[in-house]
């Protein structure tokens, strides 16, 4: 299973929810994760359903089902300089965006189980937002043992 560390961009700048899904998107894309309909896909996730995919105080979930364009399992995080509302009463606004690309059900709960152990840890989820470049973030993902 591939870590949660290798696909991140720290500190990035997002106007609104869809840039913050989109970047997390590109992520999947250009590591050959998923396909830009994949991408794309889980922007009309949060048009359709709502931000159900705010989990967390200030942290957001986006992905889509897997034939939308999965092509290999893997996890994108983004941390957003300024924080950006997805329209959640309870946990906006978003500073931190997992986005992930599970191809099953087995694989989209470990996916799940992996980023709920980061987001229910605050040491951790403090040391990812407070990454200042992407080594940091990665440094951040990895000393939680999240792979």
């Amino acid at each position: 299973m591939e870590p949660l560390t290798e696909h991140v961009a720290a500190r990035a700048d997002a106007a609104d929810w869809r840039a913050a899904v989109r970047l997390a998107g590109d992520l999947l894309v250009s590591a050959g994760l998923a396909t830009a309909e994949y991408a794309g896909a889980m922007e009309e996730a949060r048009e359709e359903l709502g931000p159900y995919m705010v989990i967390a105080p200030g942290v957001a979930m986006p992905h889509a089902r897997p034939e939308r364009g999965v092509l290999a399992p893997g996890v994108a995080v983004v941390t957003l300089v300024t924080p950006v509302a997805f329209g959640h009463a309870a946990n906006d606004p978003v500073d931190v965006v997992i986005a992930f690309a599970a191809e099953d059900k087995s694989a989209h709960l470990a996916t799940l189980q992996r980023i709920a152990a980061l987001v229910t840890d605050p040491d951790a989820l403090s040391a990812v937002r407070g990454a200042h470049d992407d080594g940091e973030l990665r440094a951040a993902l990895a000393t939680r043992r999240t792979a």
